[in-house]
């Protein structure tokens, strides 16, 4: 299955997707993006926090600025505020609201979260940084945080242990995992638009049916968001 059916997006219709958490925003956001330019579709890349600055992966490349751009049809465009230590680095929300307005993409695809390459993180206040436009919040959680102590795998685990009334020493359950996205400061915390929670890394067979617990669990405590069980790497759902 292809990642934006897996997603239930609308091919014909303008979305900006925010994704935040941890466990592949990135990953998913490119993937996603090369789906869309195969289908004809004007793609923008940005982020509010920083990414890994890309080499690959893209037809337009801009810094600072992207006026009087007309992106052709079937392109990924990639956009930053500037490069440092090898990331680029955050996008004010303001420059992007402007670009929603000019109506050049298709579709715009945000990396709004830092996570350090950890599967799942407690949110600092000022996190993630979400556009008032975003039409769709994705929050991806690895699967891959499972058995691990929070100490060890989780980004800013002072603020998790909060969240899931754990410990520094404790090992993430799945219901550790659950307590995490039903708490309203949680994955989902300043999320806009349709939400959507990928429980990411789902690579073998012990991890699929551990993630359809979580999903089970969230849906019997009254969560009505939709919950996808992937392996993006692999373009797997369930």
């Amino acid at each position: 299955m292809s990642i934006y059916e897996g997603l239930g997006l609308d091919i014909h219709k303008f979305e900006v997707l925010s994704f935040i958490g941890g466990g592949g925003k990135t990953t998913a956001i490119f993937s996603l993006a090369e789906e869309l330019k195969k289908l004809g579709k004007k793609v923008l890349i940005t982020t509010t926090t920083a990414i890994f600055n890309p080499e690959t992966g893209y037809d337009y490349y801009f810094l600072g600025d992207i006026n009087n751009f007309k992106p052709k049809k079937g392109s990924i465009t990639v956009f930053g505020e500037r490069v440092a230590r090898g990331k680029l680095l955050d996008t004010p929300p303001e420059k992007i609201s402007n670009i929603v307005k000019e109506k050049i993409f298709d579709y715009i695809l945000i990396e709004a979260d830092g996570s350090k390459r950890k599967p799942i993180k407690g949110h600092a206040d000022y996190e993630p940084v979400i556009i008032k436009e975003t039409t769709t919040t994705i929050g991806i959680i690895g699967l891959d945080a499972l058995d691990q102590r929070i100490d060890e795998i989780v980004h800013r685990p002072e603020i998790f242990i909060k969240l899931t009334n754990t410990k520094y020493s404790d090992i993430i359950s799945e219901e550790t995992i659950v307590t995490y996205v039903l708490n309203p400061e949680g994955i989902f915390n300043k999320s806009k638009g349709r939400k959507l929670l990928i429980l990411n890394k789902a690579n073998n067979k012990n991890l699929v049916l551990r993630a359809n617990n979580i999903r089970k669990l969230l849906l019997d405590s009254g969560f009505k968001e939709s919950v996808l069980i992937t392996d993006i790497k692999d373009k797997m759902f369930y």
